[in-house]
């Protein structure tokens, strides 16, 4: 005997499970910041880290965080080449705008993002908006060495996790 399963109850637990992986991922970087405590000047890989699990949990449903991990990602590789001195740092920017650029026109060429998508748009200017404070002196003492270690892709992805689970229970 066949089962019939409709879309929705196929794509809510698609959601379910990117958003268990996304909690997982979490959990599992908070313990390596925990427990490991890795120098952020030597290794500078937080942004990174976390576009990175956000392309994880993509896998299981790429229309919903393709094109934030995809942001997050190469914004995370700028800075780590920023903060290992590859590249100079006023050009961080420039650079991921460029990069951000080509990504948003791969990942709507491919059909996962669609004309009228803000989550590119939002990600940009956040990191505009982080660029212009951290520039002018206004972001706490402990925000770069936050934003470059470990915690930063543990509580985002643990956030994250928790929203997405909500919004699948609400669906």
């Amino acid at each position: 005997m066949s089962r019939k399963f409709s879309g929705h109850a196929v794509t809510r637990a698609k959601n379910l499970y990117q958003a268990y992986v996304l909690l997982l991922l979490g959990i599992i970087f908070l313990l390596l910041a925990w427990l490991l405590h890795p120098s952020t000047s030597e290794y500078p890989i937080g942004v990174m880290m976390l576009g990175i699990g956000m392309a994880i949990a993509a896998l299981l449903n790429p229309y919903r965080l393709v094109i934030a991990s995809w942001l997050t990602t190469l914004l995370g590789i700028a800075v780590f080449l920023s903060f290992s001195h590859r590249i100079p740092g006023d050009q961080v920017f420039p650079a991921y705008i460029i990069a951000a650029l080509i990504g948003i026109a791969l990942m709507g060429r491919r059909g996962y993002i669609k004309a009228g998508a803000i989550t590119p748009g939002i990600i940009v200017l956040l990191v505009g908006i982080i660029e212009a404070l951290l520039l002018a002196g206004r972001t706490p003492n402990n925000f770069v060495p936050f934003m470059l270690s470990l915690w930063l892709p543990g509580i985002g992805l643990c956030v994250l996790g928790l929203l997405y689970v909500v919004a699948s229970i609400r669906d």
